[in-house]
């Protein structure tokens, strides 16, 4: 698959600990100097092109000069090998995931083991009955929710908090009502300091990408539920994310505008090369849109089986392939309900 709009990992930043709402965990190769404290070494990149240093060069008792207020600090050599987000490493890899919840006094097991590794580019169905941590999971992924046990790693960095390269998609659009599309959809770079012609050119993008450009000036009450969800799609897209993350985005549209978006989806997938990972209920969408399909079970959640979607594309939910697919994958869940899943 083509990959004109995607960003290379060093778009992420040299320093390990520079994605927003990520840090680096435990097991990575940084070294850590014996004097300092955690969190206050300064890290020396080793740019491309320059000759390598090594802590020998530096000697072990080099540091920076104090400044005033600002007592010196130990220097980390950080291995040149790291200092980048690796192409080699998932973008998303997902550890022994748990979550538990405190309800009346009670304690609530959402999420239990869950493991996932998921490559940049891929296109990622969670699947399963009500109650089974598809939500909970989604939202662990995008910095909302901390687990309560596991990793969740983005290129190998703890994920800690939300970040503009995870983008949510959410059922009910949760766009701003007193702006426009256009205004709404450049909300995000306007937030991190993109003014002028270089906004309204970023805007007009993604307007054109998802259909949108002649109604540029409306505002969210008099567009379409469908239109709603093309101005929240694009409004992520616009934050420059790598992994687009959907709670059931198309669940309260009707049949034939979930179809519409649901091309639409997959025309800007192969166009940006975007990760995306898609909660639904339907096994016919997991099976159209995605390239696995992870089936979840409840009581408590966690992941059953990963299944790989080799069908071409485009596909056709009426041919013989297709259906039997979907028929193995509603196998999968319905045995789950059949064993006293809730539904």
């Amino acid at each position: 698959m083509s990959d004109p709009g995607s960003k290379s990992p060093s778009a992420l930043g040299a320093d390990p600990g520079a994605v927003a709402g990520t840090q680096p965990i435990p097991g990575t190769s940084v070294a850590s100097h014996p004097g300092g404290d955690p969190g206050s070494d300064l890290s020396v990149t080793l740019a491309a092109g320059l000759a390598a240093v090594t802590q020998a060069d530096l000697g072990p008792d080099f540091t920076m000069p104090t400044q005033s207020g600002i007592r010196a600090r130990p220097v980390t050599v950080i291995d040149e090998s790291i200092a980048l987000p690796p192409r080699h490493l998932p973008i998303l890899a997902i550890a022994h995931v748990g979550k538990r919840f405190s309800v009346g006094g009670n304690t609530v097991e959402a999420l239990r083991g869950a493991t996932l590794s998921i490559n940049k580019g891929e296109f990622v169905c969670l699947i399963g009955a009500s109650g089974c941590g598809k939500s909970t999971l989604l939202r662990i992924i995008a910095g909302f929710e901390t687990a309560s046990s596991g990793t969740c790693a983005m290129y190998g960095q703890a994920i800690t908090g939300p970040g503009p390269e995870r983008g949510m998609v959410f059922q009910d659009y949760a766009l701003f009502p007193w702006l426009t599309v256009r205004e709404n959809i450049g909300f995000g770079p306007k937030q991190r300091g993109l003014l002028g012609q270089g906004l309204r050119d970023v805007a007009a993008r993604y307007m054109e990408m998802v259909g949108l450009t002649k109604f540029a000036d409306y505002y969210p009450a008099q567009l379409s539920g469908g239109m709603k969800q093309r101005v929240a799609i694009a409004r992520v897209l616009a934050n420059d994310c790598e992994v687009l993350l959907m709670d059931e985005p198309f669940g309260a549209l009707d049949a034939l505008t979930r179809e519409k978006l649901q091309q639409d989806l997959l025309d800007i997938w192969e166009k940006t090369n975007v990760t995306v990972i898609f909660v639904t209920h339907s096994v016919e969408e997991a099976v159209f849109l995605s390239s696995r399909v992870v089936v979840m079970t409840a009581g408590p959640g966690r992941i059953e089986h990963d299944t790989a979607i080799s069908l071409p594309r485009p596909r056709d939910v009426s041919a013989p392939d297709f259906n039997a697919v979907r028929r193995e994958i509603t196998q999968r869940l319905t045995s789950h309900v059949s064993q006293g899943a809730p539904a």
